[in-house]
């Protein structure tokens, strides 16, 4: 089996997927997936649709991340990682679906306006 590629995005977070056959072993800008997300609860993100499938074992991801915070991009890894393993298997694609690990999540940072403190909020109004 060759390299498959993906990308996964949420927030400003970008991960650059690579999954080859291997071990189980994952990867993120050259440390262990326990060194990079030392909270359990980003890793259980993570391996989210590896545990699905139960193919945790099977393969090596090797990740390339880059913005965003530490939720972002768990989240965006685990975008990637979802669409990596359905151009492994497309079969995968309605179960991953229905868990919810498919969808991007659109959601952004409001941009800040002109003339107010931050993107809705507004200056204290002074009637005199």
């Amino acid at each position: 089996m060759e390299v498959i590629n993906a990308i996964g995005r949420r927030k400003a977070a970008v991960a650059r997927v690579y999954v080859s056959e291997g071990k189980g072993n994952i990867t993120i800008n050259k440390r262990p997936l326990e060194e990079y997300f030392t909270i359990p609860t980003l890793q259980y993100i993570v391996k989210q649709p590896l545990e699905l499938l139960g193919v945790t074992g099977q393969y090596d991801i090797k990740v390339n991340l880059d913005g965003g915070g530490f939720k972002g991009q768990a989240e965006a890894l685990r975008l990637g990682i979802a669409r990596a393993l359905v151009e492994i298997n497309a079969e995968d694609k309605a179960k991953l679906r229905a868990a919810g690990f498919m969808t991007r999540d659109p959601r952004q940072v409001e941009r800040k306006k002109p003339g107010q403190p931050k993107a809705r909020k507004r200056f204290q109004f002074s009637k005199r």
